[in-house]
C-alpha cells in the first residue's frame, strides 16, 4: 500500500496571499498569522507576495491572474465576510468560495480558503488569533501542505 500525505517539512516555494481589505482590522491579523507561519515553516520572506484587493468578491479574479502567470506554488486566500441583515453576505461568500475552487480546479494551483465567514464581529475576531486561533495560519499550513503533497504527486 502506497500512502501520500503532505509534511510542513518542504515548505519552500512562491507563495500569494490574496487579500481582501474589507473588515481590516480582522484581515490584518489573518495576514499576519499566514506570514508568520509561512516563514516559521522556511519560507523565504522574498518568496511571499502579498496582493490586497478591495473586498472578499474581488480574490477570486486576483486569484485566477495569479495562477495563471504559473510563477507560484500556492495561493492563500484571506478575508472576512461577515454577516448582515442582507442577503449580501450569501452572495459573496458563496462566489468567492465557488470562484476560488474553480480557479484551483481549472489551474492545478493549490488556494488555500481561509476567509471568515462568520455571522457576527465577535466570531471574526476569536478566528483571527484569539479563542479559535488564527485561520490565516491554517490556511498558510493548508497551503504548504497542498504544495507538498502536489510535489509527491508529480514525481
Amino acid at each position: 500500500m502506497q500512502m501520500i500525505e503532505g509534511n510542513f517539512t518542504d515548505a519552500d516555494g512562491r507563495y500569494v496571499i490574496v487579500v481582501g481589505r474589507f473588515n481590516q482590522f480582522v484581515v490584518d491579523s489573518l495576514v499576519e498569522g499566514a506570514l508568520d507561519t509561512l516563514v516559521r515553516h522556511g519560507v523565504n520572506e522574498d518568496n511571499i507576495t502579498v496582493i490586497r484587493v478591495p473586498g472578499a468578491y474581488e480574490i477570486p479574479l486576483a486569484a485566477q491572474a495569479v495562477a495563471e502567470r504559473g510563477e507560484v506554488d500556492a495561493i492563500i486566500a484571506l478575508g472576512a465576510v461577515i454577516r448582515g441583515s442582507t442577503p449580501h453576505f450569501d452572495y459573496v461568500a458563496g462566489e468567492l468560495a465557488g470562484g476560488l475552487n474553480k480557479v484551483q480546479l481549472d489551474t492545478g494551483l493549490p488556494c488555500a480558503f481561509g476567509v471568515l465567514t462568520v455571522d457576527t464581529i465577535e466570531q471574526a475576531i476569536e478566528r483571527a488569533g484569539t479563542k479559535a486561533g488564527n485561520k490565516g495560519s491554517d490556511a498558510a499550513l493548508a497551503a504548504i501542505e497542498m504544495v507538498s503533497i502536489l510535489r509527491q504527486l508529480g514525481e
